[in-house]
Parts: structure tokens; C-alpha cells; sequence
């Protein structure tokens, strides 16, 4: 096991986050301390270490908040507690503390486009008149039609269906997601100033940043009559036109934004900020300003493949948009909302993702040799670039996606929302092994947990990989060792080579080659400091693999 130098915490340096790597953790799925088969935030505290000894610079945790779990935690009933399941806010305070003695940053998730439908607010807003305070801090209307029995608009929902609920009074009120997860009214001034409070509460607790949840969908076109999609607007996801979508990415947004930095701003450091915003590249840009968020994902570089043109493009304009916010980049290759990329990467070019999970992984069967192998190397890739890599938990043991979970134990939403169309998030979602022993739930917890775990865990487990060569989990304790002696500043240099080989260089004279062809390539000159796979003995790096190289001279 790799010792880690923690960092040291009491640094004021704000600029912290610039290339730092951000380890995303979904609380009912990492450790379970009571025994309930869910995770909580005792485990998470126990199982610290394990990142600390990883190499991460802060862990992002997904919504660990009172929720009725109709959208995995992502339904927030109280937006400044915990879930009493989790655990208790001293249980939160204990967390941040232990996390900063191990030198670890903490990030929250902010979920400011919705509410649960069980949170006091909405539940005072059924409980009153139309038109009355209480409403319009959501986005109540009255229906179309003779009786006010149609939807306000033809607005669809993220997962299915139309995206109006009707209330027994007749008027309905807007989900862009579950019927559980009423939108918030952003033109009104006491919403805006109880998520400033929120901001306020969390940042208060030491807090080092925000992950902002559907950062692009704030801002709605509410004025009267309200505007349906029609055909110029359906179906589009990221590739919105500029500004002009009745609900996504408006111009307004930005307005919140640019009031949340001055809270952040208020700390020292200010608090740090990403958003998650399914934008197109020239329209990210905005939500990444230094008098903004400062920081937003990237899910180009997740969704391009197994394809180095591709790559290489998607990289080059990434960095480009970062500069152009005064930024720095962002890299994610897995989260809760997508398929495994070891499993990801396994399926042929052109699959359909859902078809393949609706088929239980069958169809078509899958390399799970070469997606691991692919998956290491487009780590290695992407902790090799400038600027922040988020990883997601349990992709430093290689874990697979669960694909082949029975409809009976699905959970997300998205299964019924889609009339059983769509299978879901859960397979990514799946309690990590810590141990090898099945007794536990692979180290779980002792009571079992919410998700059925594959007998396949207990090879990827923590336990069965610790101090093993080659592993997964030792080559990310190693890379994220490496990556902190040897990154440099933000500048990337493409080196000549063929279209499937991405080779570049950093400042400090350290080089990234990776080969995503089906054949061995000549290797560059250099020393290998690290390779994703065998490391190369005849001069040739072999295919789907990347290697670290110190340039000769440097």
C-alpha cells in the first residue's frame, strides 16, 4: 500500500481545485455502519482512509439529505439536515473533520431545480389556494382545456411523460423529473434567499464546495401564455439553441450564478463550485466563470468513445473552453447516472447502452478483459490531462456495471417513468466490496445491502486487491502519486503520431502516449514511469494501453 503525504489543510491557497482529483461518493452505496443495508456517513467516515491512502485531494458526495428516495436521494424533503438513515448533521461534522485531518477536501451536492414533494414548503403549497404566497415559490398553473383537465404546456419530463401534475383543487404544478420532484420557482425572491441560507449553512461546516445539480435548468420562461416545446425544442438534451428553450440553459440563469459567487467569495478560501449542465461546449463556457460557478463538467470526453480523432478533438476543444472561461478543464469518465466505463468501453462501437442493459448485459456479450483494459488506459489518459479529473466510487477496483439485476430489485425511477423502456441507473449504483468474503455483503455491512452484489465482487474487492502489482486499485494509487510530482501547469502539447495514438506532453517534461488501435505501435523514446497495462519491453506499447514517459532530458 502507497503512503500518501496528506495535504495540508489549513492552506488559504484558493486556487486549489485548478488540477485536483475529486472522488465522487454516492452515501447508500460506499459503507453501511448500522447494519440497515445502507450506507451512511459513519461508514464513509471508517472508510476515509481508503482515500486518503488512494491519493484524492476531496470527495464529492452525492445527497445524503432527509429524501423519500424517488430519485435516489435527488428528491431533497429538507435541504439543511441529514437523512436520520445516514446518520445525524454531529455525524456530517465528525465526517468533514476526519476528512480534513486526512488532508481531504469535501464537496456537497446542491439540488436547486426541485424539491421533494414531502419538503414543509410544497406540502403548505397543496394545502393552499391558487395564486397564494405559498404556490408561487413552485410552478403552479392552470390546465388547458374547457375543465382545465390538459397540461398547462406540452413540457416533457427528464424521465418520461409529460412534466405537469394535477392537484384535486385543478391546477397543476411542474416536475422536469419525477411527479415527486416539484421545480422551484427561481423568479421568487424567498427561494433564491433560502438557497443562499442553504449555501451558507453547509459552507458554515466547513464545507469546501458545491456540486450543483442540474445547474442549467433554473431559469424558466414563465411569463404568460407559457410557450409549449413544439417540434423546434422536442427531444433535444444538450444541443439547445442559444438561450431560447423555455426552460434549459436561458440566459436568466446566470443572473443566480453570479449572486451565489458573492456567498461563495465570502469565505476564505471561497468556496468552490461545479456544475452539472448537459450544455454544448460554446454554451458551458458561461457557467464556468471566475464570477460564476468557476468550474462545470464536461461529458464530451465521457460520451466519445473508444476513438482517438475523436478524442483528440473533444480534449483540444474542452481545453479551449476552459481557457475561455477562465477555468480550468474537467474529466469524468463514470458517475451515478451512467453506465460503468469498464463496462462502457467493453461494448462495440455503436451500441445501444439501454438496449444492452435491457437485455441484461447479453446482448451483445461483452470483452470484460478488454473493457478493463480500456478502462485503464483511459484513466491513465485522463489523469494525465490538465485540470480536474472526478472519479466516480469504485473505478479504482475496476468494478463492472451490474447489468443483470432483476426488475424486482430495480429502484430508479427511471424504469417506470419510461414504461420499463429504460432499465436505469441502479447497475452503477451497486454497494461497493471492501472485502472478499460474501458473508457481510463483501464488507458492506453486516446486514446485507439494497442492491444484490455480483459474486464477481469478491476478486475487484479492496481487501483482494490491496498490495497486488498490477491491480487496478494499486495503478491508481500509483498514478495519483505520480500525477502530483510531475503535472506542471495547465498547457498540453500534441505530439505528431498516428490518428489512433494520442500522444502529448506536459511542462515538466512528462509525456502521456496512448494507443487505441487493435495493434502494437513503436514507443516513443523516454523513461516509463507508469503503464496502464504490461509495461512495453520490446520498444512497442500495445494496444488499448497508455504509458507515462519522462521525455529524454527532462
Amino acid at each position: 500500500m502507497t503512503e500518501r503525504t496528506p495535504l495540508d489543510m489549513s492552506s488559504q491557497d484558493p486556487d486549489w481545485w485548478r488540477q485536483a482529483v475529486i472522488y465522487q461518493v454516492y452515501p447508500r452505496s460506499y459503507a453501511d455502519a448500522d447494519g440497515d443495508g445502507i450506507g451512511d456517513l459513519p461508514g464513509l467516515t471508517r472508510r476515509l482512509d481508503h482515500l486518503a491512502t488512494l491519493g484524492v485531494d476531496a470527495v464529492w458526495l452525492s445527497p445524503f439529505y432527509p429524501s423519500e428516495l424517488k430519485d435516489g436521494g435527488y428528491d431533497v424533503a429538507d435541504f439543511r439536515d441529514v437523512d436520520p438513515r445516514l446518520g445525524t448533521l454531529d455525524d456530517f461534522d465528525a465526517m468533514v473533520a476526519e476528512a480534513h485531518g486526512l488532508g481531504i477536501k469535501v464537496i456537497v451536492d446542491i439540488v436547486p431545480n426541485h424539491s421533494s414533494d414531502q419538503h414543509v414548503w410544497f406540502q403548505e403549497a397543496l394545502n393552499s389556494a391558487p395564486g397564494s404566497a405559498a404556490r408561487d415559490r413552485y410552478v403552479f398553473r392552470d390546465g388547458r382545456g374547457e375543465q382545465g383537465e390538459l397540461p398547462p404546456t406540452d413540457w416533457e419530463a427528464n424521465f418520461g411523460g409529460n412534466a405537469w401534475k394535477r392537484v384535486p383543487d385543478g391546477q397543476w404544478y411542474l416536475h422536469l423529473f419525477t411527479p415527486e420532484q416539484p421545480d422551484f420557482n427561481w423568479d421568487n425572491e424567498e427561494v433564491r434567499e433560502d438557497f443562499r441560507s442553504t449555501l451558507r449553512f453547509w459552507s458554515d461546516r466547513g464545507v469546501d464546495g458545491f456540486r450543483i445539480d442540474v445547474a442549467h435548468g433554473l431559469a424558466k420562461d414563465l411569463s404568460e401564455p407559457l410557450r409549449d416545446l413544439g417540434e423546434q425544442y422536442r427531444g433535444l438534451h444538450d444541443d439547445l439553441p442559444d438561450g431560447t428553450h423555455p426552460f434549459y440553459d436561458r440566459d436568466a440563469v446566470h443572473e443566480i450564478y453570479r449572486d451565489w459567487r458573492t456567498v461563495f467569495d465570502a469565505y476564505d478560501p471561497p468556496r468552490i463550485a461545479v456544475a452539472e449542465a448537459w450544455v454544448k461546449n460554446s454554451r458551458r463556457v458561461h457557467y464556468a466563470r471566475p464570477d460564476e460557478l468557476g468550474q462545470a463538467f464536461n461529458f464530451e470526453y465521457l460520451e466519445t468513445g473508444w476513438s482517438g480523432p475523436r478524442l483528440r478533438e473533444v480534449i483540444t476543444a474542452s481545453l479551449a473552453t476552459a481557457r475561455a472561461a477562465g477555468a480550468s478543464a474537467t474529466w469524468v469518465l463514470s458517475n451515478h447516472d451512467v453506465v460503468r466505463h469498464t463496462s462502457r468501453l467493453a461494448l462495440p462501437e455503436g451500441s445501444d447502452v439501454q438496449a444492452w442493459l435491457l437485455s441484461d448485459g447479453r446482448e451483445p456479450a461483452v470483452d470484460a478483459g478488454l473493457g478493463l483494459r480500456r478502462a485503464r488506459a483511459a484513466t491513465l489518459l485522463m489523469l494525465a490531462l490538465p485540470g480536474s479529473s472526478y472519479l466516480y466510487q469504485g473505478e479504482e477496483l475496476g468494478l463492472p456495471e451490474v447489468a443483470d439485476l432483476a426488475h424486482a430489485d430495480l429502484q430508479d425511477p427511471v424504469w417506470e417513468q419510461t414504461g420499463r423502456r429504460r432499465k436505469g441507473r441502479d447497475g452503477c449504483r451497486v454497494p461497493l466490496p471492501w472485502t472478499s468474503d460474501a458473508e457481510g455483503s463483501y464488507g458492506f455491512g453486516p446486514g446485507g445491502s439494497w442492491l444484490p452484489q455480483p459474486p464477481v465482487f469478491a476478486a475487484l474487492s479492496a481487501q483482494a486487491q490491496d498490495g497486488v502489482e498490477g491491480s487496478t486499485l494499486e495503478l491508481y494509487r500509483e498514478a495519483l502519486r505520480l500525477r502530483r510530482k510531475v503535472q506542471g501547469d495547465e498547457s498540453l502539447t500534441w505530439i505528431s503520431s498516428p490518428d489512433d495514438v494520442l500522444h502529448f506532453g506536459r511542462s515538466s517534461g512528462w509525456q502521456s502516449v496512448t494507443n487505441l488501435s487493435s495493434v502494437p505501435v513503436q514507443l516513443p523514446a523516454g523513461e516509463v514511469l507508469l503503464s496502464s497495462g504490461e509495461t512495453p519491453a520490446d520498444g512497442h506499447l500495445a494496444p488499448n494501453t497508455t504509458v507515462w514517459l519522462r521525455a529524454p532530458g527532462a
